[in-house]
């Protein structure tokens, strides 16, 4: 099984593409492991070698005690790929992958060609919020809180009509480490990175989802009139774009980072 083995966390990553394609690394949501991007996989290998990774307390990587920061989470990008021996690659993150993406272009800007920050927003919600799903979490496991968030991911009408994706992404979330959950959560509600954006240094793409009440098309045009020069794009879906509107996420995230 290939394990990054950083300094404070174990993570599990997955290779797939030619080996001789430019390398884009793709950072998944909360509560999500690396098999979240699976609707990418066909269409970026055609130009890519793509690298998948499951954040610490998720997937197969290490569990570490929490709470977690949005800043370790950058740094196990960096560790990752230092572990890689790989100078500089492309980046695709959604949710709390995007926020991570935010803290690399910030501090970490020479490590990444460009960057496609997805459903995201540099602050989520409030701490009453998250604290109210972390106790629920707390007392009753992910099954406690799983399928709410994915009424929120996913819109009624591709719930109804794709009730196979939909049941994979609640297994995926019953699945996730509740600790490791938590942990994440805390690092997400105790992150703010308003005051940060305008020091990427890295060509973005801010994707937007029509009906996503979590990171809302609002929060996409914050990040794109802060951030400098980039781009705005917006698809017609809830939370989890890459899943709901595939087809046009892969179309938008291949025409930016091939350009």
């Amino acid at each position: 099984m290939p394990i990054a083995k950083l300094p404070d966390v174990h993570l599990y990553y997955e290779w797939a593409g030619p080996e001789d394609k430019p390398i884009l690394l793709f950072s998944n949501s909360l509560g999500t492991n690396l098999q979240m991007w699976a609707p990418q996989i066909d269409e970026f290998t055609k130009h890519f070698r793509v690298l998948r990774y499951d954040k610490r307390g998720h997937g197969q990587s290490e569990v570490p005690r929490g709470p977690y920061t949005i800043d370790q989470l950058g740094r196990d990008v960096v560790g990752l790929l230092d572990f890689l021996r790989l100078n500089k690659v492309y980046f695709c993150g959604l949710s709390i992958g995007g926020t991570t993406g935010m803290f690399l272009g910030a501090h970490a800007p020479a490590r990444f060609h460009k960057m496609v920050l997805c459903n995201t927003a540099p602050k989520f919600g409030t701490a009453v919020t998250w604290n109210t799903r972390i106790q629920a979490v707390h007392s009753g496991g992910m099954k406690a809180v799983a399928g709410s968030i994915v009424e929120r991911w996913l819109t009624p009408g591709f719930r109804s009509s794709h009730p196979q994706e939909t049941q994979a992404v609640l297994a995926m979330l019953e699945s996730t480490n509740p600790q490791g959950y938590i942990a994440c959560c805390e690092a997400v509600r105790d992150a703010d990175l308003r005051n940060s954006l305008t020091m990427i240094r890295v060509p973005c793409l801010i994707l937007a989802g029509t009906h996503d009440a979590s990171a809302t098309p609002a929060d996409g045009h914050f990040l794109a009139e802060r951030i400098p020069d980039a781009q705005y794009v917006e698809v017609p879906s809830a939370h989890l774009s890459n899943i709901e509107a595939h087809d046009d996420f892969n179309r938008h995230v291949r025409q930016f980072l091939l350009a």
